[in-house]
């Protein structure tokens, strides 16, 4: 890329510090709610809220109100349904309620875990933190990339074997 005058370069540099600075933010867990929004291409949203604690800190918490009235919501379409009980397991495998359970979970537990270790004076703790904060996102993406081309697979073969 070439500039056409040094003011141009210093504008592009400026820019480039600034999208740097709000990724940093974002990947610091400043904001964690919106940090786990952007690491989980926002399906965490629906389900987290902020509150204030008795000591000011601003933490994240879970809206088990939403948790539950998505379950209940579920749980009443299937009751109404024919074969209620065959419905409600076929449609909680295939409509995610137990993946996006699994998900929200290792969300939790992987964002807990780096906070824990980002927040340590242990220098390798801290880059544990930084690791998981970094490389974690990759390797859920690998690992379901994984899973569905095996998920897939394993479904040809079966229908294979059918015919």
């Amino acid at each position: 890329m070439k500039y056409k005058n040094l003011e141009e370069l210093k504008r592009k540099k400026a820019l480039l510090k600034k999208e740097v600075a709000e990724m940093e933010d974002l990947i610091t867990f400043d904001n964690t709610k919106e940090s786990l929004s952007a690491l989980t291409n926002g399906f965490t949203d629906q389900y987290l809220r902020e509150e204030v604690d008795e000591s000011g800190e601003t933490k994240v918490v879970l809206k088990k109100e939403e948790i539950v009235r998505q379950l209940s919501s579920e749980v009443k379409d299937q009751i109404f349904s024919r074969n209620a009980v065959m419905g409600f397991a076929n449609t909680a495998m295939k409509g995610g309620a137990v993946e996006e359970a699994l998900k929200l979970g290792t969300v939790a537990l992987v964002t807990n875990y780096a906070r824990k270790n980002m927040r340590s004076t242990s220098w390798k703790k801290k880059a544990i933190g930084l690791t998981l904060i970094y490389v974690a996102p990759f390797a859920l993406r690998f690992i379901r990339k994984k899973l569905e081309a095996y998920q897939k697979n394993k479904s040809v073969s079966s229908m294979e074997q059918l015919i």
